[in-house]
């Protein structure tokens, strides 16, 4: 398995963890719980132990909270295979934790993770089953899901009784501040107010508790001790305080069901993913929550800034967050399939040169370095050596606007056409084409006699096809040493060729890519005549 599971925050994710989790130990394997924060582990920690504690399962923890002595007890234990679950952070992938039998890898809030520590984890044993789990993955993770490189599954029901977080654009204004948070204590609940320096965390604390004199006022940051930092976030878990001023460490899996209000100041400064997490800590019970970015105006933004916060704005429905990563895939673009980079546009190349650059590059290591694995697998059938063919014409070939007058429409068609593969598929576009339209023009049924072209063309190995001033110029493979003229089908060709010198003639020419060789027709003074011709190839 390898399954990327999508559903927003607060849609219990958790839940299909444990219960995956419970299977593979129940199966005798162990399970490795992958955290990108440590108070992230610890309440995991107590999520998986409160939810198996009837159960003969042992879980476990690593980060920086614990001491060296808890480490290596908890390491001695799952080498013997007496850790069933272990939970932890960056720490997994250390070479000293060793498992007995990992079975499942579990990495939750995948977005917080590089290329390299995702790799690495899979390496750990052979055929490892991997469920990932996040409210908006990274584009290069959301883009491997979307090309079916890795199964999909998205939790999209929100939970009963549960509203959406009501967003709002603010700039800095001290009254909006002490009116939300009044209001939040007021109606019992707890207030989160993010500001990512730790530098001036305690003024922001202090402007709050003088807004709010009443309000119980507590700060928390990465860099405290892990002790302070722990008893602090369960303090604020059971309500001894009303408002958590904190970096961003609160963004990943805290669930405090009585906090309703969040506060994000520079909300600029972060990610799509980083917001939508923040947001969702938010509004986690039956009642309704509120949610400020604080920025300055939007002409002061960045472009990419200003995009993000719209996208915020837009997708603040309950289960927005997938539709935030198709937004975080279309702003940053889809990173390297084969490469480090989680996010870019593939070098500015566009994505369909891309995977063809690829394509090319896979069938090159096919028809080379791995010709012997691939000889039994595909020597049933005619290998096709050419997968994109040019046709120059001076033909008119094409939808006419008065035949098909919505332009999305005709594009759709284009798309269509290009997609079709046998006859029997072209011949039903053709009967939905009069259907819907009437009888073909002159200019449509060329085009539809061009993809027959095509077909043809490109089982005889010609990556392009001129047919101008009555000539048909076909250019054969440029690769010479390519097997294609080993081939059956350009045997057809010379025969041919052999057989009726008048219709067709096999010549050399050079190119500025060097010697290319061409089969010339002359007398083509329509498609159909094309069409013939080269279906005597094949006859």
């Amino acid at each position: 398995m390898d399954r990327l599971v999508c559903g927003d925050v607060g849609f219990g994710k958790t839940e299909v963890a444990v219960r995956a989790a419970f299977k593979a130990v129940d199966n005798g394997k162990q399970v490795a719980v992958l955290v990108p924060t440590t108070i992230l582990a610890f309440q995991h920690y107590k999520t998986f132990s409160e939810r198996l504690k009837e159960l003969p399962v042992t879980v476990s923890y690593l980060n920086r909270f614990r001491t060296a002595k808890q480490k290596s007890e908890t390491l001695k234990a799952l080498a013997e295979g007496k850790v069933d679950i272990l939970i932890g952070t960056h720490q997994l992938v250390n070479k000293n934790v060793q498992f007995k039998d990992l079975g499942l890898l579990i990495i939750d809030e995948e977005q917080k993770f590089g290329v390299n520590v995702k790799d690495k984890l899979k390496t750990i044993a052979e055929n490892i089953d991997t469920l990932t789990l996040t409210a908006t993955p990274i584009p290069r993770t959301l883009q491997f899901s979307l090309m079916a490189a890795r199964d999909l599954s998205v939790i999209s029901t929100p939970p009963p009784n549960r509203y959406p977080i009501e967003t709002h654009v603010v700039g800095f204004n001290e009254e909006v501040i002490r009116d939300a948070v009044a209001y939040e204590i007021e109606r019992g609940g707890q207030v989160y107010f993010i500001n990512n320096r730790i530098e001036n965390i305690k003024e922001v604390a202090g402007m709050i508790q003088r807004l709010v004199p009443h309000a119980k006022v507590g700060i928390g940051h990465g860099q405290m001790d892990g002790k302070k930092l722990e008893e602090l976030m369960l303090s604020f878990m059971a309500g001894d305080f009303d408002v958590l001023v904190a970096t961003s460490i609160i963004e990943s899996g805290l669930d405090v069901p009585n906090a309703n209000t969040i506060f994000i100041n520079n909300a600029n400064h972060f990610g799509l993913s980083d917001l939508h997490q923040m947001r969702g800590r938010v509004g986690r019970s039956n009642k309704k929550a509120f949610c400020y970015f604080i920025t300055p105006p939007y002409s002061a933004m960045t472009e990419e800034a200003r995009k993000r916060i719209q996208a915020l704005e837009q997708f603040s429905d309950l289960g927005s967050g997938f539709n935030i990563a198709m937004k975080d895939l279309e702003i940053r673009g889809a990173g390297d399939i084969l490469g480090a980079e989680q996010s870019g546009f593939i070098n500015e190349i566009g994505f369909e040169t891309y995977q063809k650059i690829m394509n090319e590059a896979i069938e090159e290591l096919k028809e080379n370095e791995f010709k012997d694995l691939y000889t039994e697998v595909e020597g049933e059938t005619e290998k096709e050596y050419v997968k994109d063919l040019n046709i120059d014409s001076d033909f008119s070939m094409m939808f006419p606007d008065e035949y098909v007058n919505n332009i999305t429409e005709r594009l759709n068609l284009y798309n269509e056409l290009g997609t079709l593969k046998t006859e029997e598929e072209l011949k039903a576009f053709e009967q939905r084409l009069v259907d819907r339209f009437g009888p073909l023009p002159k200019p449509a049924q060329a085009l539809i006699t061009s993809i027959r072209i095509k077909w043809l063309a490109t089982k005889m190995g010609i990556e392009k096809l001129v047919l101008k001033q009555d000539k048909m110029v076909g250019y054969f493979v440029g690769d010479q040493n390519s097997a294609f003229y080993q081939s059956g089908n350009f045997h057809r060709v010379i025969k041919f060729v052999q057989q009726f010198p008048t219709l067709g003639k096999i010549k050399e020419k050079q190119t500025k890519n060097g010697l290319r060789l061409l089969l010339t027709f002359e007398n083509v003074r329509s498609l159909k005549r094309a069409h013939d011709l080269l279906g005597m190839v094949f006859e």
